[in-house]
């Protein structure tokens, strides 16, 4: 089995990337399910029902998400509604609408696990105290499932810290077929298998602008460095845009054969 996961989806830029590159890489591929992190998809912030039909309908099979998934108005209905295939952190407390934990298929049948958690570390405050302990949580969820027929476990852990992501990466190996990073569009260059068997990276990267910073036009956040005062983001429209993601080689629900970084750079893409 083949899985690719899509790092960051990073507003309009971001989703014509994913429109260009993805339905030709799953032919090409033979990828029998395409995740992706979805906090940043519409307007850099959040998700919205248009924006998650866009990227259903160009090959995402599953999304992931983060802290920003509460940005937009409806998250509560886009959470709850299983057809929009959108998970936010297991590890939010369990009041929190929408789930993080989901079962989907592959074309064959095969029954593939996906759990989303948050990290704690350099989070908002008010983020990281309500959060569960990710140890705790992913034992639990280990746990509930462990009678299941599954072909694949895959963790997406959205995190700021290389190294918090690094520990729980070491902590699952042997446990899942596939742990990766997400949060800092920034792409590692540590994709690898763990001597348990689990493909593992500490960061995918992000689907957006490239000339950015994470998406962000790069003259307001030179401004948000140099002086105090709050600036407003506006998000990169056009221009060389990244497409950054890994591919995985699935061996087992506990481990894989291969993974590999599939980056690709589309050039003078306009919104």
């Amino acid at each position: 089995m083949k899985i690719l996961f899509i790092g960051d989806i990073v507003s309009k830029l971001g989703r014509e990337a994913i429109k260009k590159v993805l339905p030709g890489l799953k032919r090409q591929e033979g990828i029998d399910l395409a995740f992706a992190n979805a906090e940043n998809l519409a307007g850099g912030r959040g998700v919205t029902e248009n924006t998650l039909y866009e990227m259903l309908d160009a090959g995402v099979d599953y999304f992931t998400s983060g802290n920003h998934i509460f940005r937009q108005e409806n998250w509560e209905s886009l959470l709850q509604d299983e057809n929009f295939r959108l998970l936010r952190p297991a590890n939010y407390p369990c009041t929190t609408p929408g789930r993080g934990v989901s079962i989907t298929q592959t074309p064959q049948g095969q029954q593939v696990l996906l759990i989303n958690l948050l990290g704690k570390t350099f989070f908002n405050p008010n983020v990281s105290q309500t959060t569960h302990c990710p140890y705790e949580t992913i034992d639990n969820i280990l746990q509930t499932y462990a009678e299941e027929s599954l072909a694949a476990i895959v963790i997406d852990f959205h995190a700021e810290s290389t190294s918090e992501k690094l520990a729980l990466g070491l902590y699952t190996d042997g446990k899942a077929s596939m742990f990766v990073g997400t949060h800092t569009h920034i792409p590692t260059a540590d994709a690898r298998i763990l001597p348990a068997g689990t493909a593992y990276v500490t960061d995918v990267g992000m689907a957006g602008p490239l000339n950015s910073v994470l998406g962000v036009k790069k003259e307001i956040i030179w401004n948000l460095y140099r002086y105090p005062r709050p600036q407003r983001f506006e998000w990169v429209k056009n221009g060389r845009t990244v497409f950054q993601s890994v591919l995985v080689n699935i061996k087992s629900r506990n481990a894989s054969d291969s993974i590999t970084r599939n980056d690709i750079i589309l050039e003078d893409v306009v919104t």
